[in-house]
């Protein structure tokens, strides 16, 4: 039974790390048709600023986890006025070199900057206490986590379902010409929902440097591990993507916990039969 709660909490933990990074990723690949191979390099951006801000110019960590997430967003607006608005439309292949070589200069860069060794980034006390949950103690981190990707979901739900940004965003996927002769602004929507993903990314880099450590490389990486979460939980859809990173997290902590020898292999000849068997994913359309 300790064993059970020791994955699930764990895997929980893990998967709502891969929810916040992930879900970004599913929006632009699912709802605006691009194939966005850099965005793990806005959570490793994010990672990156908060070990600037708090590691080495000693800022508290609310302050640190804000500027973070607002300079990656800054980072993250021009370029998809600058190079995403561009690639809209085009063949997979042409999206996929483009957002590759836009990966490649991002870990250049950091790689110049910040050096090839791991970016430490300091949580604070509160989060590092540990909490007596009973059949294990773990640090507070793991729980605010959780609470914080339960929060999420709950907020782009509330967002995409239940505002006007969210009824326009949809209107512009589902047709942006007409959407555009009703007086939709079709570029500032996707501009706005652009940072919030990339937004959501270095919120999660900047949360789960402890279960994905932060690095120069972190984009390739993870890179496929990201786009797992999308291709399991159906391009496009939240809801899809929250359960895929849940699912995904639980399977792979276990694996790691049963078979440490054949974690890996065992997570990836799982997730193939999954895909082969609903290559939608769990919330895809057919």
């Amino acid at each position: 039974m300790d064993l059970f709660l020791n994955i699930s909490i764990d895997g929980l933990a893990y998967g709502m790390i891969l929810f916040m990074i992930a879900v970004g990723l599913s929006v632009t690949m699912g709802l605006m048709q691009v194939v966005n191979l850099a965005h793990g390099g806005f959570a490793m951006i994010g990672g990156a600023l908060a070990h600037v801000l708090g590691t080495q110019m000693g800022l508290s960590f609310a302050p640190t986890l804000l500027l973070a997430i607002a300079g990656t967003i800054a980072i993250a607006l021009p370029l998809e006025r600058v190079i995403y608005r561009r690639i809209y439309g085009f063949g997979e292949l042409q999206q996929v070199l483009a957002t590759i070589g836009l990966t490649f200069i991002m870990i250049a860069t950091v790689n110049r900057l910040l050096g090839s060794t791991l970016l430490a980034v300091q949580m604070p006390d509160l989060l590092n206490q540990s909490v007596d949950l009973g059949f294990r103690t773990l640090p507070a981190h793991r729980i605010a986590v959780i609470v914080l990707g339960l929060a999420v979901i709950v907020g782009l739900w509330v967002l995409l379902e239940r505002t006007r940004f969210g009824v326009r965003l949809r209107a512009a996927v589902d047709n942006r010409a007409i959407a555009s002769a009703h007086g939709i602004n079709t570029d500032r929507i996707y501009m706005i929902a652009f940072g919030l993903g990339a937004g959501l990314a270095a919120l999660g880099g900047i949360m789960g440097a402890e279960l994905l450590p932060i690095d120069a490389y972190y984009p390739l990486r993870y890179m496929v591990l990201f786009l797992i979460v999308v291709a399991v939980g159906g391009m496009g859809s939240i809801l899809g993507s929250f359960l895929a990173a849940i699912s995904l997290g639980i399977l792979e902590t276990a694996t790691r916990y049963l078979v440490p020898e054949w974690s890996t292999i065992v997570f990836f000849v799982l997730v193939i039969a999954l895909l082969a068997i609903r290559p939608q994913g769990l919330m895809g359309k057919v």
